[in-house]
């Protein structure tokens, strides 16, 4: 749920910024008629969203054995490559992203409404997007008693609120802090759904190989119990990985955060 949670939450403030400064840069101009082709563009943008977490839910239910597997796996590695581009690139943009925005803007104001319907659909459609195959494949990893959709919706009405507040000036958040932790985090929390993706594949045969199990800590985090259901629930833990599982994870997690650990140092010197 805690993943989730804060997947949704940072994913949405994305999204809350996107259209805060969209909003912001508008009523600034004096555009207030472009207003109501902007939200058509980002209620397009979540509905769709919507629209494919459902399409992934009602598909991996009705395919046959087997394909319910390869889905799962196929889109927890599709989540894992959208996650990690996406820490990369929200730590690079922030802050040329309210510029880039409003060149958008610039380039349309005066066009038709279908352009800022365009502007605003495209700049949240890729936070939806991704929030609702990442926060699918999670939930697969994690297990439905872990809550990860209620602990999602928490984390986007937490991120519309922030977002409100941000825009009206009341809130004063640090974002390339709170980008920084979220962004550590979430690194282990891709490590564990890669993890998962591989998982998958051994379950049904498609990576025959290094199946063992690689460690065994079942009498401690005992599967149903209290540790068992938060491990998963946050890093999609699994007590009796095979040792593909482990080097998989390893491989992702290692070199990931080294280079995110090293951007951030990086950014911290020229800040300084």
């Amino acid at each position: 749920m805690l993943a989730n949670f804060l997947i949704g939450l940072r994913e949405g403030l994305e999204a809350a910024l996107i259209v805060g400064i969209l909003v912001a840069y508008l009523v600034k101009l004096g555009q207030h008629k472009g207003l109501r082709a902007l939200w058509v563009g980002v209620i397009s943008a979540i509905l769709v969203s919507i629209g494919i977490g459902v399409f992934l839910t009602y598909v991996v239910q009705e395919v046959p054995e087997g394909t319910n597997e390869i889905i799962a796996g196929s889109a927890s590695i599709i989540a894992v490559v959208f996650v990690t581009w996406m820490i990369f690139w929200m730590a690079k943009q922030s802050k040329n992203l309210g510029g880039d925005l409003r060149g958008r803007i610039d380039k349309v104001k005066e066009g038709s409404a279908v352009g800022l319907t365009a502007v605003a659909f495209f700049a949240v459609i890729r936070e939806g997007a991704e929030t609702s195959v990442f926060i699918w494949s999670a939930a697969r990893s994690t297990g439905t008693d872990t809550n990860p959709v209620f602990g999602a919706i928490l984390g986007l009405l937490t991120a519309a609120v922030l977002g409100y507040f941000i825009y009206r000036g009341a809130v004063k958040l640090n974002l390339s802090v709170f980008f920084k932790y979220t962004g550590a985090f979430l690194v282990i929390v891709a490590a564990g759904i890669l993890a998962y993706g591989i998982h998958e594949f051994q379950e049904i045969g498609f990576l025959p190989f290094l199946t063992a199990t690689s460690y065994d800590v079942s009498n401690v985090v005992v599967k149903g119990g209290v540790l068992d259901t938060i491990l998963r629930g946050t890093i999609s833990f699994r007590a009796t990985p095979s040792q593909l599982e482990t080097l998989v994870w390893a491989l992702y997690f290692i070199p990931t955060a080294i280079i995110f650990w090293n951007r951030s140092k990086t950014k911290k010197k020229v800040a300084a």
